[in-house]
């Protein structure tokens, strides 16, 4: 179907005609298409001696489309007469644009797959493979080690379970001596993490969550002291709350029995719930709060023993010894070089990172049901052996979980095996099992307790099915 222009002596368009010998195809548009000649590619007619179509048919009346084309093709309207459909008896209007909304959606909907999970095309032509969560976590693990192994010398098994205890979304207990690294072994956790929230961000937001604080527990200390408080702000005639040193990424809780138990139970709702209620209104804290806290096990005068309550929420009870040799003297030689250099060799990570890490060892790390059976042995023979006057808690076997596929990660599996378990099982449970009287040794019973249960456990393949 050709098309024809008509322009008047002033180069308007005046009208388009449609004729029947050829069908237009549109093409590119030319100079000469702005001068207001044919902008369409013209397909030849049928040749002669065809079978005749709808088209031949003399009698036949042709409803026409009115293609504008020249200069005034992009402001031309057409009229609703010349907007008819297309001529065909054999494909009725209705079922091609049947047709091509179907594309349209087949389209959309290739658009709408996600890449392949193996390989995705980059810029360049070059190929990205993206990478497993599971590798992704180890790989932030790994960052993490390196950088506190490298302030803290001779702590290694500590340090591990701290890792095990952040990712696992718990807290840790050590029982320590003044001067055993507590305080640098915490710092080196929270300058490791950066809160990639803040960009480039000049000044600090109110509610800016810092990476280390320290809380130094007094018998004179005020649960305000330690949660935050609302100050009355003349300006605005309002009152505005101010956050405590518990609004941070890691929080080391210095000798927290030697505060009073009112402090502590503010501590309590914060390490429970993650969030802090000050004059009835309550503050979330950060995903990724984590709490270190202290207590010397000798100078027990003037402290307020922690309850059991608050012991069962910390994950890890961890009883810290003096370091071998060798370490001391490293710390002797290179306490300088460690306190002036910042280790720009050992890259940090985001606390984006870390939260990622958690979700990708929570869904990617297989826990087999003979684990759980398993440990559920556990927790029955402690509870029935006559040595124990009260055993552990469910809530300690459920707390377990997310520490078991931790410490997996860490050694590089994906999967709970036996050996995690027999690590675990004494510095999960060792603070949650109370003794009859007269009997210290909480390691004896435990010790018990796990060889049963992990004597088939430990035959068996507990690989991801």
């Amino acid at each position: 179907m050709s098309v024809e222009s008509s322009q008047s002596p002033g180069g308007n368009l005046d009208e388009d005609r449609i004729e029947t010998e050829a069908v237009p195809v549109p093409g590119p548009a030319t100079e000469h298409d702005a001068e207001g000649g044919p902008g369409e590619h013209m397909a030849p007619p049928p040749p002669s001696g065809s079978s005749s179509t709808a088209l031949d048919d003399p009698e036949l009346e042709i409803p026409t489309q009115v293609i504008p084309v020249g200069p005034s093709a992009g402001l031309a309207e057409a009229d609703d007469e010349a907007q008819s459909e297309l001529p065909t008896e054999e494909m009725p209007v209705e079922e091609l644009a049947r047709i091509a909304e179907q594309s349209r959606q087949e389209h959309d909907e290739e658009q709408a797959q996600p890449p392949s999970s193996e390989a995705r095309p980059a810029v360049g032509g070059a190929e990205v493979v993206d990478t497993d969560p599971l590798d992704t976590a180890q790989t932030v693990l790994a960052r993490l080690r390196a950088r506190m192994r490298a302030q803290v010398l001779g702590r290694d098994e500590v340090i591990d379970l701290v890792l095990v205890a952040l990712l696992a979304d718990g807290h840790v207990l050590l029982e320590d001596f003044p001067g055993s690294g507590k305080t640098t072994l915490a710092k080196s956790l929270g300058a490791s993490i950066v809160d990639d929230r803040l960009g480039n961000a000049p000044s600090l937001p109110d509610d800016y969550i810092a990476p280390f604080r320290r809380i130094q527990f007094t018998p004179d200390l005020l649960p305000s002291d330690v949660t935050g408080v609302s100050v009355f702000d003349a300006a605005s005639n309002r009152f505005h709350f101010r956050h405590g040193p518990i609004f941070a990424h890691v929080v080391l809780a210095d000798e927290i029995n030697r505060t009073s138990p009112k402090v502590q139970s503010a501590m309590l709702e914060a390490m429970a719930e993650k969030q802090v209620t000050v004059d009835n209104v309550t503050y979330d804290l950060d995903q990724l709060f984590f709490v270190i806290a202290t207590q010397n096990p000798l100078d027990l005068a003037g402290t307020y023993p922690l309850p059991v309550a608050q012991l069962d929420r910390f994950l890890f009870k961890i009883r810290m010894e003096h370091i071998d040799r060798s370490s001391e003297l490293q710390v002797l030689e290179t306490w300088q070089t460690r306190r002036d250099t910042e280790r720009v060799d050992l890259p940090r990570v985001t606390r984006s990172e870390v939260l990622v890490a958690r979700h990708a060892i929570d869904e990617h790390v297989a826990i087999d049901e003979r684990v759980k059976e398993a440990l559920v042995d556990v927790a029955e023979a402690v509870r029935a052996d006559e040595r124990v006057v009260q055993g552990c808690s469910t809530r300690s076997l459920v707390l377990m979980l997310p520490a078991l596929q931790s410490l997996a990660a860490l050694r590089g599996r994906d999967y709970v095996s036996a050996d995690d378990i027999a690590t675990l099982v004494p510095r999960v449970l060792g603070h949650r099992v109370e003794l009859a009287p007269g009997l210290d040794d909480v390691q004896d019973v435990l010790d018990d307790a796990l060889e049963q249960a992990l004597e088939g456990l430990a035959r068996s393949t507990l690989r991801k099915r």
